[in-house]
């Protein structure tokens, strides 16, 4: 790709992957890795994980994979702009939450607790531990065996307890260093599309209103100027086009402020921006601070709405209740975890995370009717 900026991730110069083998005649090594994930059993199974609301509530909110699609869209865009790697960028964005569990953040927050006394749960940990260990796709290694950069993109952050335990991948945790620009891409991508995409599914579920929303500038910048140009527009159209200028605006001062900042510390390799202590990738300090006011403002209006929490409550017990009848008679599994888990039978800490590798990679509707079958 001649149109790659030095900075750039280059496939001639991966780090490559844990177990060798031979070049694809056709395919790059980081869309030979985007298109592994997209062949992913985890991958299809995002189609029924939720974001915020359980899948049963609507057929029209987001899931873990039209979130991932969106994140994948805004990160690629940035990308191009910037001269960086799109197919590696687009395999981290679609890989990045592969580990999420059933029923979003309350899934998640529900097994952590269960895990606590086994190393915990965390969501960003498993989509590694998928791709490293859990799909069974090939007869010469487990997992996907992906390049050493899509891994590094997938491992957003890591405590250094669990990083020592990770070998390379876990390395720039223990010595504060920076990802490849791609992988900062992707995290950051991440939080514009559920930022977004958020206030559609809120305002659509009626928890949020016109006159909540119009308090976050980000949002009301937009609204002024949508207003005056289309007084007479109904609110679903009005909402759509703010949300569409909303993320034109918080992306291309993203695609300024990075480029600005790439201008003054000049990398010259990927090397560089790894060996940096700070983010390349980020917005103007104005954009910023709209962008996590929004943030906290979906925090407290719409994820802490009486609504929402009750759903959380909900999802939570189920979550534990699978684990501990998980855990009390793992033979309630399928034959492939339950004979795992039989073979760490005196080991309680191997056994756990066996039960948590098949709950979390359940669906929403799955835990559901698994709950209703067992309890």
């Amino acid at each position: 790709m001649d149109t790659l900026k030095p900075y750039a991730a280059h496939e001639e110069q991966s780090l490559g992957r844990r177990f060798d083998e031979p070049k694809a005649p056709y395919r790059g090594e980081f869309q030979r890795d985007r298109d592994r994930i997209v062949h992913s059993t985890a991958f299809r199974r995002l189609m029924y994980k939720t974001q915020v609301f359980v899948n049963h509530e609507g057929d029209l909110y987001r899931t873990r994979l039209t979130h991932s699609l969106e994140v994948a869209q805004i990160a690629r865009t940035v990308a191009r702009a910037l001269g960086l790697n799109e197919m590696l960028t687009e395999a981290i964005c679609l890989a990045h939450d592969l580990g999420h569990t059933p029923f979003g953040h309350a899934g998640q927050d529900a097994l952590n607790a269960r895990m606590k006394d086994f190393g915990g749960f965390e969501h960003n940990l498993q989509s590694l531990r998928v791709v490293d260990e859990l799909e069974a796709k090939y007869a010469s290694f487990h997992g996907l065996n992906l390049t050493y950069e899509t891994r590094e993109g997938i491992l957003k952050h890591c405590s250094k307890k669990n990083a020592r335990e990770l070998g390379e991948v876990g390395k720039r945790f223990l010595e504060r260093k920076q990802p490849g620009l791609e992988a900062q891409l992707a995290n950051i991508a991440d939080a514009i599309a559920y930022n977004n995409h958020d206030v559609d599914d809120g305002f659509r579920a009626g928890l949020l209103s016109l006159e909540q929303l119009c308090e976050e500038r980000l949002f009301d910048d937009q609204y002024q100027v949508v207003h005056a140009e289309h007084p007479g527009l109904e609110d679903r159209r009005l909402i759509y086009e703010i949300i569409r200028r909303m993320i034109n605006t918080v992306v291309t001062d993203l695609i300024d402020q990075t480029a600005s900042r790439l201008d003054e510390l000049k990398p010259s390799s990927i090397d560089d921006v790894r060996s940096g202590r700070a983010a390349i990738v980020g917005f103007t300090d104005e954009v910023f601070e709209k962008h996590t006011n929004l943030k906290h403002f979906l925090n407290k209006n719409l994820y802490q709405h009486e609504k929402v929490l009750g759903m959380v409550g909900e999802a939570k017990g189920m979550i534990e209740v699978l684990f501990d009848l998980y855990m009390t008679d793992p033979e309630e599994m399928p034959a492939e975890f339950a004979g795992r888990a039989s073979a760490d039978d005196r080991d309680q800490t191997g056994k756990a995370r066996v039960v948590a590798d098949y709950v979390a990679g359940m669906t929403d509707r799955f835990a559901i009717a698994e709950y209703e079958r067992l309890s």
